[in-house]
């Protein structure tokens, strides 16, 4: 099966941007609108004819809505092969109706955790639901179209605008689209168990969350592809994270190098000024002083002529002085915890 129209839509979503918008433009095409709780209410308010979950399940949601969704109503409806004559008289027999429509997005774990909520409010942000909608409707996308991201809602609507449906690539893009939200989620959620919770240095088994990948101008060699994936979560600090001021966009050996020398600035963290240089992930100059510039001048004295085109990562805010100084050798990037204005302006007349 290529395309499917929409027909019923079941909408639970904690981020509610676009919600309203999507929900009017869905109710204009005829589709029912099937929700939840605070959904539902949103859509309601703003004039639109909903249908609660419990309505097409037969039961109250309860337990502080812990459970409303699990159940062979709604999992029926987006599991059921619809070309399949038994699933078919399956859902015939016991009167469940198809869902072509799942918009979902989890409830907010991680905003949660980064707020410093105490144990029982993380607990009840950890989503059951939600996320068995979504591993079914993309398990089953042959029929059914997923939704996690309200960025695709505008990209959904022009499907149903063009077509009157939804195609099949853009149910398998949606689908690994879910799957990968989940698997972001449970890492999450793994990750404050295993570190907050039981306070594991080294957690058994250890789940590593990448998003957003950025493609970068070559691998480790110029005939190598490589790309950047930054680690998310509640305690991911690194170079991935770093904000840049100027300059052009980092290369894989930039970002390898840049890595080495703040794990090794991260050393003198707290202590007096120190400056480390470092050229292809080796250190040539580490230095401490009473100044940053009189560190600056140490480690460059360790071998000026590795230093040039290296990596500079300083413990304490770089200010003018210092910059001037690093200025006067070519060098591809400069790490610090903060930066002076004064420092910004004397790195502004270096383009690269």
């Amino acid at each position: 099966m290529a395309d499917v129209a929409i027909k019923r839509a079941l909408l639970s979503v904690s981020d509610k941007s676009g919600l309203v918008e999507l929900g009017r433009a869905l109710a204009a095409r005829g589709v029912e609108l099937v929700s939840t709780g605070g959904t539902a209410r949103a859509l309601r308010e703003a004039g639109l004819e909903v249908r609660d979950v419990s309505d097409l399940t037969g039961f109250p949601e309860m337990m502080d809505g812990r459970v409303k969704t699990l159940h062979p109503m709604v999992h029926g409806g987006l599991l059921a092969v619809r070309d399949n004559a038994e699933h078919a008289a399956a859902m015939e027999q016991h009167a469940i109706g198809a869902i072509d429509l799942v918009v979902v997005n989890l409830y907010p774990f991680e905003a949660t955790v980064a707020k410093g909520a105490e144990r029982d409010e993380i607990i009840e942000n950890i989503d059951i639901g939600g996320p068995s909608m979504v591993r079914s409707a993309a398990k089953n996308h042959q029929f059914v179209t997923i939704v996690t991201d309200p960025a695709d809602y505008s990209t959904l609507l022009a499907e149903l605008e063009d077509a009157g449906a939804t195609s099949l690539d853009f149910r398998r893009k949606c689908a690994a689209k879910a799957f990968a939200a989940t698997a972001a989620y449970d890492s999450m959620i793994s990750q404050w168990f295993g570190f907050a919770d039981q306070q594991q240095l080294f957690p058994d088994f250890l789940a590593v969350n990448g998003k957003a990948p950025v493609t970068l101008r070559y691998g480790e060699n110029p005939h190598q592809q490589a790309a950047l994936y930054t680690p998310s979560g509640p305690h991911q600090h690194g170079i991935a994270q770093a904000e840049q001021l100027q300059g052009k966009e980092l290369s894989y050996n930039n970002y390898n190098d840049a890595d080495a020398a703040l794990e090794l600035c991260a050393e003198f963290a707290g202590g007096a000024p120190a400056v480390v240089i470092v050229k292809h992930a080796n250190p040539c100059g580490v230095a401490q002083a009473g100044t940053l510039l009189e560190a600056w001048n140490e480690a460059l004295a360790c071998d000026s002529v590795s230093a040039f085109g290296g990596i500079v990562a300083v413990n304490s805010e770089l200010d003018g002085a210092t910059a001037e100084a690093i200025c006067e050798i070519f060098t591809e990037v400069v790490i610090a915890p903060s930066v002076s204005d004064a420092a910004k302006a004397a790195f502004a007349k270096k383009k690269n």
